[in-house]
């Protein structure tokens, strides 16, 4: 059906969008529980099962999730040249609406692949993605090598806080 309206550029918004269902108003004193995220890795070794055991959540492997499983996701890759291109290979699939029904996407977390700075071709590719969606990134780890996740390092206080980790 033509309507004689234009259409508009495809406009993208940093984040989840979720409409408010009307409902009862909730008491003063009634607190959310934790949101629970299912983490998605986007190429073998991200470190999906790390960051499910230092920030709680449902390790999905490289699976989506099931349909019992959390349908909030977070996408995780290293942050090398094949973790980034995974990745934004992984968001477009939710762009175009061919991620499974039911699933948000509600950020990328990065692992950092070595210590260190990114060199800037991969630093302007985390840059492009930062530009359409919300980035965690999580520093390099030396204990987590030695496989003692421990807690939420400092420098990952906005993710803890996502995740309902921070303590």
């Amino acid at each position: 059906m033509h309507t004689g309206m234009r259409q508009g550029p495809e406009i993208w918004l940093r984040g989840p969008v979720t409409t408010p269902e009307p409902g009862p108003p909730e008491p003063g004193h009634a607190h959310a529980g934790a949101r629970r995220f299912s983490w998605v890795g986007t190429h073998g070794g991200a470190g999906v099962s790390t960051l499910a055991a230092v920030y709680g959540g449902h390790d999905s492997g490289r699976s989506w999730p099931g349909p019992g499983d959390p349908p909030s996701v977070l996408l995780v890759a290293r942050t090398h040249a094949t973790g980034l291109d995974t990745v934004a290979g992984a968001v477009e699939i939710f762009r175009r609406g061919q991620a499974p029904p039911g699933l948000d996407l509600d950020a990328i977390v990065l692992v950092a692949d070595a210590p260190g700075r990114l060199p800037r071709p991969l630093a302007r590719r985390v840059k492009s993605l930062e530009s359409v969606i919300d980035v965690y990134r999580v520093p390099w780890m030396p204990s987590w090598r030695l496989g003692e996740p421990g807690r939420p390092p400092r420098e990952t206080e906005p993710l803890a806080r996502l995740t309902g980790a921070a303590r």
